[in-house]
């Protein structure tokens, strides 16, 4: 699982094999015992949550926004 960033304790990555066909483009957020998933498009929104409270969620959500190029191009590069 490539990680593309670390921020704050928190592991920003995705799945080499989640899904057949592959799932768009996404990012799981891990910290402890709690995760998270963002789709990246149209908008970033969470698909699913464990562990995480609203206002961590609204602050992780704010940092894939603007991290959603970074986060992209790491997937296309992984899958080429």
């Amino acid at each position: 699982m490539p990680v593309i960033f670390r921020q704050d304790g928190l592991r920003f990555f995705f799945y080499s094999n989640e899904g057949d066909p592959r799932e768009p483009v996404h990012v799981h957020v891990r910290k402890a015992d709690a995760e998270a998933k963002f789709w990246l498009y149209p908008d970033v929104t969470i698909a699913y949550t464990t562990g995480f409270d609203a206002r961590t969620l609204a602050t992780l959500r704010r940092i894939v926004e603007a991290r959603r190029g970074e986060i992209e191009e790491a997937w296309h590069d992984h899958f080429r």
